[in-house]
């Protein structure tokens, strides 16, 4: 086998495993992702909330790959989304005191902010408004990709 033939090898196998790895990290989340919430869970969460927000796709860091539409409800003891969030690996629910859409913005306020818990579906959630944690006194909320450090979606909702 000549050296070209042995370059072009190498590096048509190194490319298609870039892929396969890329395809593996999208793909992993929405394998193992648990069942969306029922339309039940989402009414009952809903109708206690406080505040509504939406999200939207046409923020200043949403992109094909990392997009939120849909409306959001707070409350006291829940924030529950109805809409869609582009698939991805870890994200994040976030209260923050001022409305972001930018990653340079969230890591600006990030210590200011409060991390609520999880989100591991990408069509409606419901996540759990940790004790001690009042969403009044925040006026946005934000979906963040930690494993990348990605600006997904936010919603302002005071």
């Amino acid at each position: 086998m000549n050296t070209q033939k042995l370059v072009v090898l190498l590096v048509s196998h190194a490319l298609a495993g870039a892929a396969g790895f890329a395809g593996g990290i999208y793909a992993l989340p929405i394998l193992i992702a648990p069942p969306a919430p029922t339309t039940a869970e989402i009414a009952i969460a809903s109708a206690q909330a406080q505040f509504k927000g939406e999200f939207k796709r046409e923020l200043k860091d949403s992109d094909a790959l990392h997009w939120g539409e849909g409306t959001v409800s707070i409350s006291g003891s829940s924030i529950s989304f109805v809409g869609k969030l582009a698939a991805g690996p870890d994200y994040k629910l976030y209260l923050s005191p001022g409305f972001v859409e930018t990653e340079a913005d969230f890591n600006r306020l990030k210590s200011q902010m409060v991390r609520v818990g999880d989100v591991k579906t990408f069509e409606n959630f419901v996540v759990a408004v940790p004790s001690g944690i009042n969403p009044a006194t925040y006026s946005a909320v934000i979906v963040w990709c930690e494993s990348f450090g990605q600006f997904i979606t936010a919603a302002k909702y005071r």
